[in-house]
Formats: C-alpha cells, sequence, structure tokens
C-alpha cells in the first residue's frame, strides 16, 4: 500500500501548448504495471481550456469544483457541475475547461496504451469556446 498524503504532491502549470488560459495541474497516482490507469486534478481558471485531443482508452472526468464546458467533434457544447461524470470513449476528440466567469476542477482517469495517455491537436478558438445560444 501507497499512501500520498494531502499536500505531498507537486502541482505545476498547465503548458501553453495544450492549454489556453491558466490551468494548474496535480498528478494524483500513476498505476505500476500490469495497471494502467492514472489521473490528475485539474484546475481551469474562467475562460481556461484544453486544447483538442483524445485518448487512446477513452478519459473519465470528474468534475468536483465550479462549472465547466465539455465537448466532442461535432456535438454542443455542454456546461457541467460538481458531481457530473464525463466518459470519453477511446478515440472521441474533444476538449473541456471552465466557463468565462467560473474556475472548474475535475479529477481526469485516463489508462496508458503503449506509453502514451493522450494525443493533443490544434487549440480551441474563441468562436469554438463559446456555446451558441437557443
Amino acid at each position: 500500500m501507497d499512501i500520498k498524503r494531502s499536500g505531498s504532491r507537486s502541482a505545476s502549470e498547465g503548458s501553453r501548448e495544450w492549454f489556453t488560459g491558466k490551468v494548474r495541474v496535480e498528478p494524483l497516482f500513476q498505476a505500476s504495471a500490469p495497471g494502467r490507469a492514472q489521473g490528475a486534478r485539474v484546475t481551469f481558471e474562467p475562460s481556461a481550456r484544453t486544447a483538442w485531443h483524445n485518448h487512446p482508452l477513452g478519459q473519465t472526468l470528474i468534475v468536483t469544483e465550479g462549472r465547466g464546458f465539455v465537448q466532442s467533434q461535432g456535438g454542443p457544447v455542454e456546461e457541467i457541475h460538481p458531481g457530473d461524470v464525463v466518459s470519453c470513449p477511446p478515440g472521441e476528440k474533444h476538449w473541456h475547461g471552465a466557463t468565462p466567469d467560473s474556475a472548474m476542477t475535475h479529477i481526469a482517469i485516463q489508462e496508458e496504451l503503449e506509453g502514451k495517455v493522450v494525443d493533443w491537436m490544434e487549440k480551441v478558438d474563441d468562436e469554438q469556446y463559446r456555446p451558441r445560444r437557443r
């Protein structure tokens, strides 16, 4: 058994190559072989977001604080809230982040396949980020 105490893990700023705005990433766990799951707590300041990306074995997001947006390619921008669980299937192109007026924190869980957990793509521009009003 390995216990990683609260406050013992160091967070880092999300790479400007993969994120727009201020994002903090705190690794929570990384499995040892044969396990392959890993997780992180990710906090997005208002309007911050990921670039488009996908995960070879999918991703699960558990929203813990604030309000955010998530979108799959070709689908609508959906608002997400604390307690919401988002399941992205393997290979699904998507993005996620905070709303313009609220920070958002989620736990992101994904599995490694042949040394890779994510494929990063182009950034989400401001027009894509703003949900269309119905």
